[in-house]
């Protein structure tokens, strides 16, 4: 009977990933595996092909050369006019290694990158938008020098663990699986401390307090991280030391809030300005401006002061700053100055549109909807 398809059998497309391989035979060997289905011979024939189908394609050599001349190519590309192939132990290290652990077929003991740690910085608007370097004090993991490490006392050195012979990894064989585990001895170190290090109770690490210079850019905002790296905690066994993030978050500003790149706030100005104008002194970030007010102006009229606000942190055009006024009604008046406004009051013509066109337009859209509802 002639073979299937290989990739059929792994159910991909001919232009598959190396990847896209690896998962789909991944998927079909747990599937078909005898030790799922006993005594099942379709299935024994369906984990039996894929692990065929698999060898082939995941493969580039044999694979190019299956994808011209089909099975009988494949397998000769093995050299020797066909037979061998890899062994289902190799097979299941390569596909299923990244899911156990077996980090591979190399040998030795096991390095572990130390934890990366996160730093929460709070700054002031000021010191955000025109950058800033701060010092922090930062609790973290560092190896020990009393031992430089190694977690044994001065003068003796760590053993190999007898259990794994220094790999840190035992093989369990599980069926036809034979699936790798950290060392329950050494647990994944390789090596036994017969004599610990009184500092570091032979961790090879010990806990202490840094203090760090953070270079805070112009233009960061509540969100943006600071990698500072390798300052994150030890690793263990020689490895690589984490990164340390600092998060920054913005403290709310009594005058301005933050949009983006931009800046706003609101300005009150009295009646008076508003309906004749005027200038009025207005503050940024940089020192005060003027700001002219046209006569006329109403309230949350927003005025735009460009180049005011916010030099983007990755680059860009610095935002603006927008001032939205706030016609604010005089309070605490004298009997004297009430009478001057009920005087000014009675000389507006209440019946011409003139002087309040935003009133008389809405008690016109008052009066329509009244009559809506009668009639």
């Amino acid at each position: 009977m002639s073979k299937r398809d290989y990739y059929e059998v792994l159910q991909v497309q001919r232009n598959a990933s190396e990847a896209e391989i690896k998962k789909a035979y991944r998927r079909l060997a747990m599937k078909y595996h005898p030790d799922r289905n006993p005594d099942d011979k379709e299935a024994e024939e369906k984990f039996k092909e894929a692990k065929e189908a698999y060898e082939v394609l995941s493969d580039a050599q044999r694979r190019a050369a299956y994808d011209q001349f089909g099975h009988a190519a494949a397998h000769q590309s093995m050299g020797g006019g066909g037979g061998g192939g890899s062994s289902f132990s190799d097979i299941f290290e390569d596909v299923f290694g990244d899911i156990f652990g077996t980090g591979g077929r190399g040998g030795g003991s096991r390095v572990y990158r130390g934890a990366d740690l996160r730093y929460n910085l709070t700054l002031d608007l000021e010191e955000a938008v025109h950058g800033t370097t701060i010092q922090i004090r930062v609790p973290t993991l560092v190896t020990c020098g009393s031992c430089n490490g190694s977690g044994a006392r001065a003068g003796s050195t760590p053993t190999t663990c007898p259990t794994c012979g220094g790999h840190g990894q035992v093989r369990i064989q599980q069926g036809i699986f034979a699936v790798q585990q950290t060392c329950p001895n050494c647990r994944g170190s390789g090596k036994i401390i017969k004599d610990p290090c009184p500092d570091c109770r032979g961790q090879g690490r010990v806990q202490e307090h840094k203090t760090l210079s953070v270079k805070v850019p112009p233009g960061v905002d509540t969100g943006d991280r600071i990698r500072l790296a390798g300052e994150g905690e030890a690793g263990e066994n020689g490895g690589p030391p984490g990164d340390l993030y600092v998060h920054i978050n913005i403290r709310p500003h009594p005058i301005f809030t933050r949009e983006d790149n931009n800046l706003f706030c609101e300005v009150p100005i009295g009646f008076v300005t508003a309906a004749l104008g005027g200038e009025l002194e207005v503050p940024t970030l940089e020192g005060r401006v003027v700001l002219k007010i046209p006569p006329e102006t109403q309230s949350d009229k927003v005025f735009r002061l460009r180049g005011k606000g916010v030099k983007p942190v990755r680059g860009g055009a610095v935002g603006d700053l927008l001032c939205k006024v706030m016609v604010e009604t005089p309070v605490n008046l004298s009997e004297e100055q009430k009478e001057l406004l009920r005087r000014f009051q009675d000389s507006l013509d209440h019946r011409n549109d003139h002087h309040n066109p935003r009133s008389h337009s809405w008690l016109d859209g008052v009066k329509k909807f009244f009559e809506g509802l009668r009639g």
